[in-house]
């Protein structure tokens, strides 16, 4: 029987027709994911705030743009389609801070990268492709923590501990704790703000013949999930002679 090589060319198209991998971009189709909780970091760290694109996909040729809506100019980092960024449009606040991880754009990775952090990078930050009309957003939460200082002085009733903690963001918690980890009773905390935006805590308590020898000041701040202790210990605390 004699082969129709018409026919059996359309049917080679038909094959080739279905093995063509898929090449259309569909924006509907992907979604921008962020975070679920707040992300948190010790001021003067670098940080990334994470964001990608899923399903994943090369986004090398497409705009990103990072903002956060309460600035003026409000662009963070701005990556143009071309791979250059467009700095003309930064808040100046993050000039020479900001990057993405190009080796990471290939698969929809378009996190940004944010060194050095300071106080007033605390915020929400929005990742956006314009192209795509996708976004979400990012809680930056900056923290500052520094280990407390202790100082030992005599009175009438007994010991007196001093207990001085600075450099803390934000206003965090001071408290003290004896021997068995019970809390002492000891007037409320002095706290004062710097013109760095940063806390100062203090405190003193009067420790008297009663109490154990060894005592803690706590200093925390359990939204950052910094607390930092110093322990002293009293050998001569029952005579007070040797204070």
């Amino acid at each position: 029987m004699k082969t129709n090589p018409y026919r059996a060319e359309s049917s080679l198209s038909v094959l080739k027709g279905r093995n063509t991998k898929q090449t259309c971009f569909f924006p509907g189709q992907y979604q921008l994911i962020g975070p679920p909780q707040p992300i948190v970091v010790i001021l003067g760290d670098d940080v990334t705030l994470p964001c990608h694109l899923e399903p994943a996909r090369d986004v090398t040729t497409r705009t990103v743009e990072w903002m956060r809506p309460d600035l003026e100019p409000r662009f963070v980092h701005v990556w143009r389609r071309d791979g250059v960024e467009v700095v003309s449009m930064k808040h100046l606040s993050y000039d020479g801070r900001t990057s993405l991880f190009r080796d990471k754009l290939k698969h929809g990775d378009v996190s940004l990268k944010l060194s050095g952090v300071k106080l007033s990078d605390e915020g929400k930050y929005r990742c956006f492709i314009p192209t795509l009309g996708r976004e979400t957003t990012v809680q930056l939460v900056v923290g500052a923590a520094s280990s407390p200082v202790l100082n030992v002085s005599k009175s009438s009733s007994g010991v007196v501990l001093e207990c001085e903690s600075k450099g803390w963001y934000p206003e965090p918690e001071l408290f003290w704790l004896d021997a068995e980890g019970k809390l002492l009773s000891a007037g409320a905390p002095e706290t004062v703000r710097g013109p760095d935006g940063l806390y100062t805590v203090s405190s003193r308590v009067t420790v008297e013949k009663s109490h154990s020898n060894s005592f803690t000041c706590r200093v925390q701040q359990l939204s950052i999930n910094q607390s930092r202790d110093t322990h002293i210990h009293l050998p001569g605390l029952k005579g007070c002679e040797n204070l």
